[in-house]
């Protein structure tokens, strides 16, 4: 009954962060199941059928506060349950270990670069607006489900810091474009999942338990994304996908950091994503205050008399 609970706050955690950055349910519950010594597959397959009960859950939330583009959801979702698919039946035994490092310095490069943008420049309006092209969504999906059947989470933290730095869909669209089309993934693999390993592997009632906590979670962060300013918004994005593949990073084979190296390392990575958050809501208001004030002015001289 302990791990049961367990399970449900994480699921409730997980979905809370997902739903609001558009990243992590997958990669969090899936490392708490293998932390347990359940095998990669079934891990994944868990994570993956209560995942399709919260990205409906969180898509649908998402849709009311009018956070989601479906024609994004559409173009991004349909080549992504392919990969996913694909990624569950074939290739869900396959170690991953290999492709993780450069993985994590193409998404660390995107994290870098929506974290400076954002916090330097604020919304990227130049181009937001502009229809995003099927030859970019289209195998952007397909990699992005790939990798996350194979790899129990992956679809928030390959498409949303691609989509973010594109720079043509607002943050929290973005955000519920990606908890939207997730669905689609979800459902994939766990058809893929269900051919390739059975349900026999798959403990159901752990699949409950994150789907409960992840349903609770789900309307608290669809209207947590919309409440937060697309500036802090961005800011706050960025540092997540730099913090996740940094770690991935000092972790691997490729580097191997020893704790004495790693923790300093976080630690500035921290320090410098607060400051950045804080000087984005700063600049934020600065704004605002300086749209109002005008409009202000206007009507005092249109309400005073010649």
């Amino acid at each position: 009954m302990r791990k049961l609970l367990l399970l449900a706050l994480v699921g409730l955690g997980a979905q809370l962060v997902d739903g609001s950055l558009g990243m992590a349910y997958g990669v969090t519950s899936t490392t708490l199941l293998l932390a347990i010594n359940t095998s990669a597959a079934s891990a994944s397959a868990t994570v993956h059928l209560a995942e399709i009960g919260t990205t409906l859950a969180s898509g649908a939330a998402h849709s009311r506060f009018g956070n989601v583009d479906w024609a994004v959801v559409r173009r991004v979702g349909v080549p992504g349950a392919l990969g996913a698919f694909a990624g569950a039946t074939f290739l869900s035994s396959l170690s991953t270990e290999t492709a993780a490092p450069i993985m994590s310095l193409i998404l660390l490069g995107l994290g870098l670069y929506v974290l400076i943008r954002f916090t330097v420049a604020g919304l990227p309006r130049d181009r937001v607006g502009l229809p995003l092209r099927r030859r970019f969504l289209g195998p952007l999906g397909l990699v992005a489900g790939f990798v996350d059947a194979t790899g129990g989470g992956g679809w928030g933290p390959i498409g949303t810091p691609a989509i973010l730095a594109s720079g043509r869909l607002e943050p929290r669209k973005v955000i519920g474009s990606i908890d939207a089309s997730e669905f689609l993934v979800a459902v994939a693999a766990s058809l893929g999942f269900l051919l390739g390993i059975g349900a026999a592997n798959i403990d159901f009632t752990w699949v409950a338990a994150l789907l409960i906590g992840g349903m609770v979670a789900a309307p608290i962060a669809a209207w947590l994304v919309r409440m937060v300013p697309p500036r802090v918004l961005g800011s706050a994005v960025g540092g997540v996908i730099i913090l996740t593949n940094v770690r991935t990073l000092l972790l691997s084979d490729w580097v191997d950091a020893p704790a004495a190296l790693r923790y300093p390392c976080y630690g500035l990575i921290v320090l410098v994503w607060a400051t950045a958050i804080g000087w984005s809501l700063r600049q934020h208001r600065a704004e605002r205050a300086v749209a109002v004030t005008p409009s202000d002015g206007a009507e005092d001289r249109a309400t005073t008399p010649a």
